[in-house]
């Protein structure tokens, strides 16, 4: 006979209800089935286990036997199954494996940081390279939380919006381009620019916006973060183009100033995402909400 824990759990509850139907009861099927279910226990045991004393029923001298037992493993296999409270998230030891965005490296980890060391002091950080062939990290498990622009991936991984950015020029005082009213398409196509691209891409949206009005702009070089990127903006009369809220403390340190850019240009999505393995992980769950509650406090008001 195939041996379950359905039968565990009957089990334990017609030897704790000696009843048929209380135990029915208990686990939410009908007494018939319940009958069927002792029938099979009592194949399986080789005793009646409960019989008839009257109008109710009393367990054999085996059943008690088995009682205690019983009880015991029902009570364990409800525990394996049931959700996890053994362990508590807030003082969990991990270390999760994080690929972040750059801009978000300098404005974004400090404070997530800081926040952790507070709310669950047993998780440490360790950040990942974004890679350039865009391997699937989080499906082999290289990367636990992956926070940035995404891009299209596994169908299966979760993913959630934590900023919508809009994107704004960025240069030092003395840039020719602070001493205007307005930055017009033409001023800001006339002006050098940086781009920052880890693929090295020198083009992108914003020049085809200036194609559309019969304008290209010269970029004079391509870096790979945007901390070189507004360090070299600070250094020489350049244009970077950056996040408006998460660039917000890097510019101020820096001292630059922003200008709303003079041509459309989609907003920048910044998300998380994670894979399906880690969705019902208490203490992965308390990353997440950490990491949407420090996000929103960085990027600020819209």
């Amino acid at each position: 006979m195939d041996h379950d824990l359905n039968l565990i759990e009957a089990l334990d509850a017609l030897l704790t209800e000696s009843s048929v139907t209380k135990a029915a009861e208990r686990l939410h099927t009908s007494a018939p089935a319940m009958s069927r279910t002792l029938a099979r226990l009592r194949r399986a045991f080789d005793d009646p286990l409960l019989v008839r004393a009257g109008r109710d029923l009393v367990p054999t001298p085996r059943a008690l036997e088995l009682r205690g037992e019983v009880h015991a493993i029902a009570a364990r296999a409800r525990a394996l199954f049931g959700p996890s409270t053994a362990a508590d998230p807030r003082t969990a030891v991990r270390v999760f494996d994080l690929q972040v965005t750059d801009m978000l490296s300098t404005t974004f980890i400090p404070s997530l940081i800081d926040d952790l060391r507070t709310q669950a002091p047993g998780i440490s950080l360790r950040l990942r390279p974004e890679n350039l062939q865009d391997t699937p990290a989080l499906r082999e498990g290289l990367v636990d939380l992956e926070i940035g622009t995404l891009r299209p991936g596994d169908p299966e991984v979760h993913t959630e919006t934590l900023v919508t950015e809009t994107l704004v020029g960025a240069i030092r005082p003395d840039h020719p381009l602070a001493k205007v009213k307005t930055v017009t398409p033409k001023r800001f196509a006339a002006a050098d620019h940086i781009v920052v691209s880890r693929r090295g891409r020198a083009h992108g949206p914003i020049d085809e916006r200036l194609a559309e009005l019969g304008l290209n702009r010269r970029v004079v070089a391509v870096l790979p973060s945007f901390a070189g990127a507004l360090h070299v903006a600070r250094g020489t009369d350049v244009v970077c183009v950056t996040p408006a809220r998460l660039g917000r403390p890097m510019l101020e340190t820096l001292g630059l100033r922003t200008f709303p850019l003079p041509v459309a240009v989609p907003e920048v999505v910044l998300a998380m995402a994670w894979h399906p393995r880690n969705h019902h992980d208490r203490t992965h769950a308390l990353l997440r909400e950490r990491v949407r509650r420090i996000m929103t406090l960085v990027a600020g008001p819209p």
